[in-house]
């Protein structure tokens, strides 16, 4: 536990017995969270707010709606405890003490008493969600191959796929450091989002990708997958400000065994929205030209070799000097590979980029005015969304651009 106050500079609240038999009445009671946590409140003379550790509230005992507001806010006389049981941490407890420091080893007590009965309330419902998860990644990853099994299973759990299914995908950056456990924060609000629109949706994170979950949909009607979408980058805008996110859908999979197809086609929408500065949100249906490549999703080494063969020496001189001649050659090949609409989409003079043209021909040896080469390059870029790897960004400081950052 860290974050308690020592006492100094202000008077102690002595232990209260009846406050803290009163705490142990509710515990043996099994009176719930948030009558343990006002009984601590009055023990402590102090008002709380308890949190679990995927940021959800659980309870709360504060004086009024403003103080209320004010402790979740965590404003600057506010201590914030951290809960745990055996090093695990099951939550925090955030205090605002109103005339006296509570007595540290009565603090001690309490918060003790608090965090192990969080884990004892909770630790069901995570075997739960730890099971729908181990179900949710053998049914995508293709280990189950009989179809009544994974009905059967999906049942067990709370998932039904009898009618069909889809899945979706979403990543989130943060656009500043943040020092907040974000990640398990949005396995929790994207489970909120998905299962408010349908209750059996299965979340779970990406192992070995951090900030990416994925999201198994019942969908009877092929619309649930699109709903859920929907809602959870709505949920995710309010509960994480300052993140960006992506989100791709898959088509509905009327199948069960063909949830693995569907867990491709959400992760290659996913991966291709992520580098479109105009959308977060993109159906696989809507990825065009890049459905060609989905076949490589399982197995990406083609795709990383097209890449390295075109675009790669591209991104290695876009990082190493500042420049953009990578998202030149996006912008003009979107630009039905006239010079002028490009030049005028960047704000950039058209010698500049007759310049970068040159430079993207001498380290690809593919020429832009050549259909072949423009097909080539246009494959690149596409294998480079497809695999998930980011553009670099920088100012352009190649003769001609003025040493400014492109407009983009």
């Amino acid at each position: 536990m860290t974050g308690a106050p020592d006492g100094i500079g202000r008077g102690r609240v002595t232990p209260d017995l009846d406050s803290l038999a009163a705490i142990t009445d509710a515990v043996e009671a099994g009176a719930g969270l948030p009558e343990i946590l006002r009984a601590a409140a009055r023990a402590l003379d102090a008002s709380l707010v308890l949190i679990d550790r995927s940021a959800s509230v659980l309870a709360v005992a504060a004086r009024s709606p403003a103080d209320e507001r004010s402790l979740l806010r965590g404003a600057e006389d506010v201590t914030t405890l951290e809960l745990r049981v055996a090093e695990s941490p099951v939550g925090q407890l955030r205090m605002r003490t109103r005339e006296r420091t509570p007595d540290g080893a009565l603090l001690r007590l309490v918060t003790t008493l608090i965090a192990s009965e969080v884990e004892r309330v909770r630790a069901p419902e995570r075997a739960s969600e730890e099971a729908a998860a181990g179900f949710q990644r053998a049914v995508l990853a293709g280990e189950i191959s009989d179809r009544e099994e994974i009905v059967a299973r999906g049942r067990d759990v709370g998932c039904d796929l009898a009618a069909g299914a889809s899945v979706a995908a979403v990543r989130a950056h943060p656009r500043a450091p943040t020092e907040m456990d974000w990640r398990r924060r949005l396995l929790a609000v994207a489970r909120r989002g998905g299962r408010a629109v349908a209750p059996g949706a299965i979340a779970a994170p990406v192992q070995g990708e951090g900030g990416q979950v994925v999201l198994l949909v019942p969908d009877a009607d092929g619309e649930a997958g699109r709903r859920v979408a929907a809602a959870v980058l709505r949920e995710l805008e309010a509960a994480l400000p300052g993140f960006a996110f992506a989100l791709g859908r898959s088509r509905r999979a009327q199948d069960p065994l063909e949830l693995p197809r569907a867990r491709d086609e959400a992760l290659l929408a996913l991966n291709v929205v992520e580098g479109d500065a105009e959308r977060s949100v993109l159906a696989y249906e809507e990825t065009g030209t890049y459905q060609l490549l989905l076949p490589h999703m399982r197995d990406p080494a083609e795709l990383r070799r097209f890449y390295e063969e075109t675009v790669r020496p591209l991104v290695a001189y876009d990082e190493q000097y500042e420049t953009d001649l990578l998202g030149t050659l996006a912008t003009f090949l979107d630009c039905d590979a006239n010079v002028n609409a490009t030049a005028a989409r960047l704000i950039t003079h058209r010698h500049t980029i007759r310049y970068r043209f040159e430079r993207v021909r001498e380290l690809t040896g593919l020429d832009v005015s050549s259909t072949d080469g423009r097909e080539k390059l246009s494959l690149g870029l596409k294998a480079m969304r497809v695999l998930g790897i980011a553009a670099p960004r920088g100012p352009a400081t190649e003769p001609g651009a003025g040493a400014g950052r492109v407009r983009r």
